[in-house]
């Protein structure tokens, strides 16, 4: 089969590509995996790229930009810094194109306490939650959302800092851990039953992948770690479900402002009801990612995948 590769018009339209990865936050080294992805794919499809590992020995990362020559910028950087908005709002006053949302969606996207409260104002369903901080009677939150729940920094991603607990004293616990990331943690009612997560391109839902894990929950070691991991598109759902999911995702992707691509993970609890998690604007993409995992059972190459993701590179001014 011949390797995908862009026609010489499209490569002149795009340029040269600036892959940007790296960052500060704590999500630093799943990024750079992701961005040599890729910049593999990307060449592999015979785009001009090259990488910028942005913060890479405590560099200026806007003398980094400034000193680049580059005509867009395809983002892979996760976490503070690189997803919430920040980034984003650079390149938009160097007025390059970029990959993913915007400056106001990103920064949404990446609040968890904010993106839910977004989709409870629009009528979308999502597991109920308390704001906590170092003032919470943590009884009350207890009262309110009941045991199991789960803990979480509002601005992590990759389940970093997040616990599930089952008592008033794992609840003082976990909230001290997420509190070492983030002065803002959220508590959120634990929902039994199964998680589905569904990546979005061009507007469309790519297929649903159902996660199954033999952790607690599908937490850091799960997603890029362990090998026990099942990454399942014969999930149980029937037809009807299957594209109310996928409406739901795309729904809630828009809601927030979102453009371009990113994932949607979704939990169904055991009456049936399909509760939003949270939306992630710059996913994965390593060898363990859902995304790639989707395009694939799309039927798209992952050179196909980078490339179509570069297609949609834009400043908010060009919306």
């Amino acid at each position: 089969m011949k390797a995908f590769e862009i026609t010489a018009a499209e490569k002149q339209a795009f340029g040269r590509v600036a892959v940007l990865m790296g960052g500060d936050s704590a999500e630093r080294s799943i990024s750079l995996r992701s961005g040599a992805e890729v910049l593999k794919g990307l060449c592999q499809a015979g785009v001009n790229a090259f990488a910028i590992d942005l913060c890479a020995g405590g560099a200026d990362p806007v003398a980094q930009l400034l000193e680049a020559e580059f005509d867009r910028a395809f983002l892979i950087l996760h976490g503070r810094g690189g997803e919430d908005g920040t980034l984003q709002g650079l390149l938009e006053m160097l007025k390059k194109p970029y990959t993913g949302s915007g400056v106001a969606a990103s920064a949404l996207g990446m609040d968890k306490l904010r993106c839910k409260q977004l989709w409870v104002g629009a009528g979308f369903p999502t597991p109920p939650f308390a704001e906590l901080n170092k003032d919470t009677d943590l009884q009350t939150v207890a009262d309110k959302l009941g045991f199991p729940m789960m803990v979480k920094p509002v601005h992590e991603g990759s389940s970093i800092g997040m616990s599930r607990v089952m008592d008033l004293t794992q609840l003082q616990a976990a909230y001290a851990e997420a509190a070492q990331y983030d002065s803002l943690v959220i508590a959120e009612q634990w929902v039994q039953g199964a998680e589905y997560t569904l990546a979005v391109l061009r507007d469309k839902a790519l297929p649903v992948i159902k996660l199954e894990t033999s952790h607690d929950f599908y937490d850091f070691n799960a997603k890029y770690e362990a090998s026990d991991t099942r990454y399942l598109f014969e999930h149980g759902l029937s037809n009807e479900q299957h594209e109310a999911l996928q409406t739901l995702a795309v729904q809630a992707f828009d809601a927030v402002g979102c453009r371009g691509w990113g994932r949607v993970d979704v939990m169904m609890n055991n009456a049936g009801e399909f509760l939003l998690l949270e939306v992630n604007t710059l996913p994965g993409m390593t060898d363990h990612s859902l995304v790639p995992m989707a395009a694939k059972q799309a039927g798209m190459s992952f050179a196909e995948l980078v490339v179509e993701i570069l297609r949609t590179a834009k400043r908010d001014r060009e919306s």
